[in-house]
């Protein structure tokens, strides 16, 4: 029987493994930059400066439908404010010390959230963070810069899958942990919740809507079940 990884070294192989598939998106982004009339260099600071992909699409996106620029700012910043709550999550696993967090502010987004808290101790919680945060920094503004030279010579990017590269990232690592009930139950209604409000809310949005699930279920932190004699009794998740 092959030796199962050590928790750092999965950490490393699960931050490798986003940050290649989102990085990847990262062309599509400059190309709708280029696309909605930005510069290349505009598109690339966008991505060094922003760094939040459904921030910089919903940005682009106002600009490409005509929108003026204080609308765009503000979609950007209403996706945004998810990485608020990110930072309070992570700021247990990435220390103490004011480097340490300034260093870490900008690479706490969805990707390396998820990636650190899908780990089992503190060590590789902390190396998820940092591997998949970095990857997809340099990734990302890498890829922006091709997409934005390349522009309209892509065509339509979902053309290539590279749309659904990350959700299929998300979904790797999601899987393993869907093996309690309460896991499965908040995947499944979040799910839903997002599925019903992607058509009449902007993108981005109903993402946040739908993690109201989890933030509910993680505030009670509790579930029921009851015994033989139809005691009913907590269990921990």
């Amino acid at each position: 029987m092959a030796a199962q990884p050590s928790p750092v070294r999965r950490a490393w192989r699960d931050g490798i493994g986003v940050a290649v598939a989102t990085s990847a998106y990262g062309i599509s982004f400059g190309a709708l930059a280029a696309s909605a009339g930005l510069d290349v260099w505009q598109a690339c600071v966008l991505s060094l400066v922003m760094f939040t992909g459904g921030s910089q699409f919903a940005f682009v996106g106002v600009i490409a439908g005509g929108g003026v620029a204080g609308a765009a700012i503000a979609s950007a910043a209403l996706l945004g404010v998810r990485n608020v709550a990110y930072g309070l999550r992570m700021s247990p696993v990435i220390g103490p010390g004011a480097l340490r967090r300034a260093a870490a502010a900008p690479l706490t987004i969805d990707e390396s959230t998820a990636v650190s808290l899908a780990q089992t101790d503190a060590a590789a919680r902390r190396t998820g963070f940092w591997v998949t945060g970095v990857g997809i920094y340099l990734g990302w503004n890498l890829s922006t810069l091709a997409g934005a030279l390349l522009g309209d010579v892509l065509g339509d990017v979902r053309a290539y899958g590279l749309d659904a590269a990350a959700a299929a990232a998300f979904l790797a690592l999601l899987w393993p942990r869907l093996q309690r009930r309460q896991a499965m139950a908040v995947g499944a209604a979040a799910a839903v919740v997002a599925g019903l409000l992607t058509p009449v809310m902007m993108p981005g949005l109903p993402v946040l809507v739908a993690a109201l699930v989890a933030v509910a279920v993680g505030w009670s932190n509790r579930w029921e079940r009851r015994t033989p004699d139809g005691v009913s009794v907590e269990v921990a998740p």
